[in-house]
C-alpha cells in the first residue's frame, strides 16, 4: 500500500481547529515529536493516525489523499495556462506546489485567474467596444459559484439548521406543502396568493408571497421554503456571504440568496431522511423523484451535497448545461474538474442527452489523469405553458469517481473494472492532455505540433515526438 505524506494538510487542519502540536499530539495518541514529522513530511500518516483523525474531527480519510489534489492541480493548470505553454512550469512542478502547499497553491489559482480577467478587460479595450477596461466587473454569478465550490458544495451549519426547522414543522413527504403555508402564516404572518406573472414575488409591506398558478408542487414548495429562510435564517445568510464578500458587493445579495436556496433544498429534503432514501433506492434520480414530488434538477443537485460528517452521501459533481455548451450551473464534491475557460468535452455524455430527451444516458469516462467517474446525464425541459411561447432545454448531469459506482443503481450491468470501457474524456481542449483525441478543437498548450505538408492526420492537431516538449 502506498504512504500518505500530507503534513501540509494536517498542519493546516491544526491550525484552523486552533490546537498546537502538543494538544492535537494527545487527541491523535503520538508524540509531539512524531507529529511534528508528519507535519513535515517526514514521517507517513498511518492507517490509526487517520482513523483517529477520523473520529475527532469528522473528515473523510479522503482528505489527505493525493487523489484530493486533482482538481486544485487541474485549477492550477487553467490559471496558468499562458505559463505551462510557454514551458516555465511543468505538470510536475503543479502536482508537488498542490500537494505540499496546498494553500499557496490556491492563492496562485486565485492571482492567475485575475491575470487572465485584467487580460480579457484590456483585449476588449483595445478591440473599440466602447468599454473601459476598468467598468468590465468580473461575473458575480461567476464569484457565487466559486463560494460553493470551494466550500465544495456543503453548509454545514446551514444544513443543520435547516433540518432542525423540518422537523420543527412537520416537514415530510405529502406535507411539505401545508407545513411550510403554516409556517410563513402563523410565525410571520405570511399569506400566500397564486396570481404571479413571475414565478414568485413577495411582498414585504403586505406580507403576500405571489407565486405563479403555472408552479408545480414541489417548485412552489422549493420558492415557499427559499422565502423561508430569507425570513428566518437571515443572520445565518448575511454571515456566510460576509466570508467571502462585502456588504456593498454585487456577489453579497447572489450569495444571500443562493444559500437561501441552499437551505430550502435542505429544508424540504431533510439530510438524514434524504441521505437514507437515496442509499435505500441506490441514488435512483428519478426513484426519489416520485418518493420526495420534487424535480430530477432538485433531486440531483441535493445528492451533490451529502458531505456531512460521520453521514456522507457518494461524493458527487454536479453540471447544468445548455445545448450549445454553456455551464449554467456546476459544483463538485469530487476532484472533477470544470473548465472556466469554455468549452467543455464534447465526447462527455452531457451532450448525448440532448439526443434522446428525458431519458437517462450512463457513462464510464475516463479523466487525462487516470480517474474514472460514472456519470448520468438527462434533459430537463421548462416551458412558461403556452402553445408558442420560448421554453429552456438543460442537460442536468450528475458524477462520481468509479470507487464509488458500485452503490448507484446505474452501475448495474457494467464492467466497472473493465478500464479500457472507458470513454476519454478531458476539461475542455484548450486544456486538455490528450494529444491524440479526433475530437480536439484546439492544440494542446505545451506541446509543439508536428506540421508537415506532405501528410494528413485522422488526430486534427498531431504533435511532434515527446522530446519536442517545450522545456
Amino acid at each position: 500500500m502506498s504512504k500518505t505524506y500530507a503534513g501540509a494538510r494536517l498542519r493546516r487542519l491544526r491550525e484552523e481547529r486552533r490546537l498546537s502540536q502538543a494538544e492535537l499530539a494527545r487527541v491523535l495518541a503520538v508524540s509531539p515529536s512524531y507529529l511534528n514529522q508528519m507535519e513535515h513530511d517526514s514521517r507517513p500518516l498511518t492507517v490509526p493516525v487517520l482513523l483517529r483523525l477520523t473520529e475527532a474531527f469528522g473528515i473523510d480519510p479522503g482528505f489527505f489523499s493525493e487523489r484530493d489534489t486533482g482538481r486544485l492541480v487541474a485549477d492550477l493548470r487553467e490559471a496558468l495556462s499562458d505559463e505551462v505553454a510557454a514551458g516555465r512550469v511543468s505538470a510536475s512542478d503543479l502536482s508537488d506546489l498542490a500537494s505540499r502547499t496546498p494553500a499557496v497553491a490556491a492563492l496562485f489559482v486565485d492571482l492567475g485567474r485575475r491575470n487572465q480577467q485584467l487580460t480579457e478587460r484590456l483585449s476588449e479595450a483595445a478591440e473599440g467596444r466602447g468599454r473601459k477596461a476598468a467598468a468590465v466587473p468580473r461575473s458575480a454569478h461567476e464569484e457565487i459559484r466559486e463560494f460553493f465550490y470551494r466550500r465544495q458544495n456543503y453548509l454545514h451549519d446551514t444544513d443543520l439548521a435547516a433540518e432542525r426547522l423540518a422537523a420543527e414543522i412537520g416537514v415530510r413527504p405529502g406535507a411539505v406543502l401545508a407545513a411550510l403555508a403554516a409556517r410563513l402564516a402563523d410565525r410571520h404572518g405570511v399569506r400566500l396568493a397564486a396570481d404571479c406573472e413571475l414565478l414568485h414575488r413577495y411582498d414585504p409591506a403586505t406580507r403576500v408571497l405571489h407565486l405563479s398558478s403555472r408552479l408545480r408542487p414541489g417548485q412552489q414548495a422549493f420558492r415557499m421554503a427559499t422565502q423561508l429562510a430569507l425570513l428566518e435564517y437571515a443572520d445565518g445568510l448575511s454571515a456566510l456571504a460576509a466570508e467571502d464578500f462585502a456588504p456593498d458587493s454585487a456577489a453579497w445579495p447572489l450569495a444571500r440568496i443562493g444559500v437561501a436556496t441552499y437551505f430550502a433544498a435542505a429544508l424540504i429534503l431533510p439530510y438524514r431522511r434524504f441521505h437514507r432514501a437515496a442509499e435505500e433506492f441506490r441514488y435512483d434520480i428519478e426513484r426519489l423523484a416520485d418518493h420526495f414530488g420534487l424535480g430530477y434538477e432538485t433531486v440531483c443537485h441535493r445528492l451533490s451535497t451529502l458531505q456531512r460528517p460521520r453521514s456522507r452521501g457518494v461524493p458527487f459533481s454536479f453540471v447544468r448545461v445548455d445545448r450549445a455548451g454553456n455551464m449554467s450551473k456546476r459544483q463538485s464534491a469530487t476532484a472533477f474538474h470544470f473548465s472556466r475557460a469554455g468549452g467543455t468535452c464534447p465526447l462527455w455524455n452531457v451532450y448525448e442527452a440532448f439526443a434522446v430527451p428525458g431519458r437517462i444516458q450512463v457513462q464510464i469516462a475516463a479523466m487525462p489523469d487516470g480517474r474514472r467517474y460514472l456519470w448520468t446525464a438527462r434533459t430537463v425541459t421548462r416551458h412558461r405553458g403556452s402553445w408558442g411561447e420560448p421554453g429552456k432545454t438543460f442537460a442536468i448531469g450528475l458524477g462520481c469517481e468509479i470507487r464509488h459506482a458500485s452503490r448507484l443503481v446505474y452501475s448495474d450491468g457494467l464492467d466497472l473494472g473493465n478500464t479500457s470501457a472507458a470513454v476519454p474524456i478531458g476539461m475542455g481542449c484548450r486544456l486538455c492532455e490528450r494529444t491524440d483525441c479526433p475530437q480536439r478543437a484546439q492544440p494542446p498548450l505545451d506541446r509543439r505540433l508536428a506540421i508537415d505538408e506532405n501528410t494528413s492526420t485522422f488526430v486534427p492537431y498531431p504533435v511532434a515526438d515527446e522530446d519536442s516538449r517545450t522545456d
